[in-house]
């Protein structure tokens, strides 16, 4: 039942991450890989949230592990970069590995907190 739960998270996240980074590249054409980057501190945030909002097992696995994992995506992240830094564009792939680092961690604890905070609301 869980893996069913993750192909079903996945079979959203993963169209949802191809459709908003071709959406975002088309209307931003500053070489920089805002898709990726967007996606993945989207998916931080979600994911920050399901975890404080320690949802059950079956939500961690529909949500989390499918949606959150299917829509991030490390392996773009660092072909990305790389792709980057072998451009002489070493900049920008030093902003966007510190950025994406930054800006993931960052979006993880608010969802989090966020995820806690509404949690703790529905108890009082």
């Amino acid at each position: 039942m869980t893996a069913l739960l993750v192909v079903l998270g996945a079979s959203v996240g993963a169209p949802l991450r191809y459709a908003t980074d071709r959406m975002v590249q088309a209307r931003v054409r500053s070489g920089f890989p805002w898709g990726t980057f967007i996606v993945n501190v989207a998916a931080s945030l979600v994911l920050g949230a399901v975890l404080g909002a320690a949802a059950r097992p079956t939500v961690a696995a529909l949500v989390g592990t499918g949606f959150c994992g299917a829509l991030s995506t490390y392996s773009t992240f660092g072909l990305e970069t790389v792709q980057l830094a072998t451009h002489r564009r070493r900049r920008q792939a030093v902003l966007n590995v510190l950025g994406s680092v930054l800006a993931c961690l960052a979006a993880a604890g608010l969802g989090y907190a966020v995820g806690f905070a509404a949690v703790g609301i529905g108890t009082r």
